[in-house]
């Protein structure tokens, strides 16, 4: 069971996406590899707007070859995943999305220090029926700096790509080393404030700080 709360302006439930086709089982279902591929595709599009290169694909997944590359996306093409432009190097588009990858991608971990990157990069969360999907990625919460926010270690937070926020909201903040957090937002005259949600914790100042998102909505496992 999975309890749902709203921590920013009441943005849950945006509702689903349009439907997608399912691909089917047998000989027209994608290999693993195939799978690795149209999913490093789609994240591409989604986070940036445009598809990659038979290059970056290739850089991406260690294939040396170029044709190597092509044959795979020759075998999503005729298994009806992806179209591709003609003379154009950029230009995959999806056609069908398999149900066991839809969802929100893993990010990695987020603390009173270091984020962590994912170390399973395809890994999903599928928060799909009650967020949008475009320039969103999910957290997971480790430590109790935000526990007053409703916000406990171990939970699931939503975060929406921006790089601006208002003052008192709760954002994934980089500060100038490099460490990313998930706190309060508080600009002030010469500094940044970053806030936790625990009396027991003091607040971070910084001279300068950079937001990677900002919290739409956590989510608890329970039970």
């Amino acid at each position: 069971m999975r309890s749902v709360a709203s921590l920013q302006n009441g943005l849950l439930g945006h509702g689903r996406l349009g439907q997608t086709a399912d691909i089917v089982d047998g000989e027209d279902a994608p290999t693993e590899r195939q799978m690795e591929i149209y999913t490093f595709i789609r994240d591409k599009i989604h986070s940036r707007g445009y598809g990659p290169t038979v290059r970056e694909i290739g850089t991406a997944f260690k294939i040396r070859s170029p044709n190597g590359v092509v044959c795979h996306l020759k075998a999503l093409e005729r298994k009806g995943m992806i179209t591709r432009g003609k003379n154009m190097s950029r230009a995959i588009e999806l056609l069908a999305e398999p149900a066991h990858v839809r969802g929100l991608p893993l990010a990695g971990w987020v603390a009173a220090g270091t984020l962590r990157p994912a170390e399973e990069q395809n890994e999903r969360i599928d928060f799909e029926s009650l967020f949008k999907r475009e320039n969103h990625f999910v957290l997971k919460v480790m430590g109790d700096s935000m526990i007053d926010a409703q916000i406990a270690d171990g939970d699931w937070v939503v975060i929406q790509k921006k790089q601006t926020a208002h003052s008192g909201d709760i954002v994934v903040a980089q500060t100038e080393d490099g460490e990313a957090t998930l706190k309060q937002w508080f600009p002030e005259r010469d500094r940044i404030r970053l806030q936790p949600a625990n009396p027991a914790m003091k607040p971070i100042y910084v001279k300068n700080a950079r937001v990677l998102g900002v919290l739409v909505g956590v989510v608890r496992k329970t039970g």
